[in-house]
């Protein structure tokens, strides 16, 4: 495995953010996340939509687990590093696509599927505007964060399209309990790990400023634990405004 690994590492200049590369993948991946997403949407019977999304999160851990051992071997040589263990926002739909077919209660698994809909979609959205922490000066490293982030859209947009998300209000506030509780699990990361490496699970590490853009200049501003009250909050925002364009889609579907 090791040496197969090895063989794999190519290199590659990294791409300038918004470069004709970094475009080019984005504008093609969105409109086919948009295009698979549609028309899954329109033929696919609920069972078959949770095999969909299952399938996705496989497709999501096996990259990740092979990405885990690139960075060992390749990037680290042999060492750990904790910044990339994949507890972050967009590694969430990678955890819930694979739970889904075992969440038996219905209740809990539109809360799931309203959560990915709302903050992983937003997250991958923003993960491509700023691309900045996807560019790497290898060619698998660089592809995996790229087309990771667009299956994060093609998941969000498929939950969406189907009308498989709860698009109330009161469907946006309770995902949010389920959002404090992985930010919880991701601190409890950042403290326990912190004598091994610099883990920063959310960007809401206590030990160091947020390193994303604008939330970095906060951070230093205001200070650390503020800063990511902040950041946070601006989560929360960004998921219910998708949930908002979800809530108009809907409505405009019903009245049509």
């Amino acid at each position: 495995m090791k040496e197969f690994i090895i063989k794999t590492a190519w290199p590659m200049v990294p791409p300038r953010p918004y470069s004709a590369f970094h475009i080019c993948i984005m504008a093609a991946g969105f409109l086919a996340a948009v295009l698979a997403a549609y028309f899954l949407s329109r033929k696919t019977e609920r069972k078959f939509f949770i095999r969909l999304l299952f399938f996705c999160g496989v497709i999501l851990a096996a990259s990740e687990i092979y990405k885990q051992l690139f960075l060992y071997y390749v990037v680290n040589q042999e060492k750990y590093d904790w910044w990339y263990f994949p507890f972050q926002l967009c590694s969430l739909p990678m955890y819930f696509c694979l739970l889904l077919p075992f969440v038996k209660n219905r209740r809990l698994q539109l809360i799931i599927l309203t959560f990915m809909q709302d903050f992983n979609l937003l997250g991958g959205i923003m993960a491509l505007a700023e691309p900045s922490g996807l560019l790497h000066p290898y060619w698998f490293l660089t592809l995996h964060g790229l087309l990771w982030h667009i299956l994060l859209i093609f998941i969000g947009l498929l939950i969406g399209f189907s009308h498989e998300s709860d698009t109330s209000f009161t469907g946006y506030v309770s995902t949010l309990p389920l959002f404090l509780i992985c930010c919880g699990i991701a601190t409890l990361i950042n403290v326990t790990a912190k004598p091994l490496g610099q883990a920063d699970m959310f960007y809401i590490s206590p030990y160091y400023p947020n390193n994303q853009a604008v939330f970095y200049t906060i951070s230093q501003k205001i200070g650390v634990l503020p800063g990511n009250i902040i950041y946070l909050l601006s989560i929360c925002t960004g998921g219910l405004l998708f949930h908002m364009i979800f809530t108009r889609l809907f409505r405009h579907a019903a009245r049509s």
